[in-house]
C-alpha cells in the first residue's frame, strides 16, 4: 500500500507534517481558547504506589476531546467553504464536535453516523443543528460514505483524525498535560484512529523526549494497533465492546499511521472486565461517570501499576458520553 501524505493547509506542508506539528499545535492553542474548556489535571490520591493524574477531559463541552479537533480544523475553512458547508463522520462524539463548532462558527454540519452509533450521542448532533445521516455497517463504512458524500457535493470532510489540523487541535491536550505537571514519566491514551495519541504524543515528545507514551486498546477492537504492526492499514476483524468510540476502521490512507509509529512507545491490551472495573473505580473513587474509551485508558495504566511504582502517570480521560443503562451494567459487571 502506497504512502499518501495530507495535502497542505495552513503551513502545515506536505513533507514535513509531522516535523510542524508542534508549531501547529501551538498555534492551535490561541485560536481554541475561546471555544473549548482548559480541562484541569488532576491527582488520584487514592493510588499510593505511584503518582496518578487524571486529564480530565470528560469535562470539556460536548463530554468529548473531539471538540479541540473540529474547532480547530473548521477555523481553517475559507468563507466560501463555511458557506457551503461541512461534512462529518462519526460514531458520536466527533460529530457533537463538529455540530457545536458548526454553531459556533455559522457552518451548516451534516454527520454521517453508523447504524450502531449510541442515541445519547446522535441526538445532541442534531440539537445542535446538525443534519445526521445513518449508514449501514460500522464507523468505517460511514466515514467512507461521508468522504464520498462531500467529494461528490464540493463540500470539506472534517475527519475525526485523518488531518494534520484536527490532530493539531488534540495535541493542545499535551500541552495543557505538559503545564499542568512539572514531571511525568507516562501518559496513557486510548486510540481508535490515532488523532488523539498523535497529538498528544508530538507535543509531549516535542517537549519531554523521555516521556513514554502507551496506545490502550480493547481487546475487542485492536484495528490500529494490528496496523501498526505490520506498517499498513488492513482489514482486522473486531467485536463488540464497550469502548465504541475507538472501534471501527481505519481509513486506507490514513495519515495516523506514521504518526503513531513515530509516538507510541508500548501497546496495551484490556479486557472488557476490565474497562468495567476501571469505570467502577472512577464511578467510585472519584464519583465520576465516563465512557468507556475513557476506562480503557485507566485500565491500561492499572495494568502497568507495577512497573510503574514511584513513577508519575497520566491518563486522558477523553469523554463521558456513554448511555447510562450501558455504564450501569459495565460497573455491576466491574465491580472485583
Amino acid at each position: 500500500m502506497r504512502w499518501r501524505r495530507p495535502s497542505p493547509v495552513d503551513g502545515i506542508t506536505s513533507l514535513s507534517w509531522l516535523d510542524d506539528l508542534p508549531a501547529a499545535i501551538a498555534q492551535a492553542r490561541s485560536a481554541l481558547a475561546p471555544h473549548i474548556l482548559h480541562t484541569p489535571t488532576t491527582r488520584a490520591l487514592w493510588r499510593e504506589d505511584f503518582e496518578l493524574h487524571l486529564k480530565c477531559e470528560h469535562l470539556q463541552h460536548t463530554g468529548s476531546f473531539k471538540l479541540r479537533g473540529a474547532v480547530n480544523r473548521m477555523q481553517h475553512l475559507t468563507d466560501a467553504e463555511r458557506a457551503a458547508g461541512v461534512v462529518a463522520a462519526s460514531t458520536g462524539n466527533h460529530g457533537q464536535g463538529v455540530a457545536r463548532a458548526g454553531r459556533a462558527l455559522s457552518v451548516p454540519v451534516t454527520v454521517y453516523v453508523p447504524e450502531s452509533a449510541a442515541p445519547v450521542k446522535v441526538a445532541p448532533m442534531r440539537a445542535m443543528g446538525a443534519e445526521v445521516v445513518t449508514v449501514s455497517g460500522d464507523g468505517l463504512a460511514a466515514e467512507l460514505a461521508a468522504r464520498a458524500a462531500a467529494a461528490s457535493s464540493g463540500q470539506i470532510f472534517v475527519s475525526p483524525y485523518n488531518d494534520p489540523l484536527v490532530i493539531a487541535g488534540q495535541g493542545t491536550i499535551g500541552m495543557e498535560l505538559d503545564e499542568a505537571l512539572t514531571e511525568l514519566d507516562a501518559v496513557f491514551v486510548s486510540v481508535g484512529g490515532g488523532g488523539l495519541i498523535s497529538g498528544i504524543g508530538a507535543w509531549l515528545k516535542h517537549r519531554r523526549p523521555g516521556v513514554r507514551v502507551y496506545g490502550c486498546w480493547p481487546e475487542n477492537a485492536p484495528t490500529m494497533a494490528r496496523c501498526l504492526e505490520r506498517g499498513l492499514i488492513h482489514e482486522v476483524r473486531e467485536t463488540e465492546t464497550l469502548s465504541d468510540g475507538t472501534a471501527g476502521g481505519v481509513e486506507p490512507d490514513a495519515i495516523t499511521l506514521e504518526s503513531c509509529q513515530a509516538c507510541i512507545d508500548g501497546h496495551v491490551f484490556v479486557s472488557e472486565a476490565e474497562i468495567g472495573a476501571a469505570l467502577a473505580t472512577l464511578a467510585r473513587k472519584e464519583r465520576w461517570i465516563v465512557e468507556g474509551s475513557a476506562g480503557v485508558a485507566l485500565a491500561g495504566c492499572l495494568q502497568h501499576a507495577e512497573s510503574l511504582s514511584d513513577q508519575k502517570a497520566a491518563v486522558v480521560l477523553c469523554g463521558r458520553n456513554i448511555d447510562f443503562g450501558r455504564f450501569l451494567g459495565a460497573i455491576g459487571e466491574g465491580r472485583g
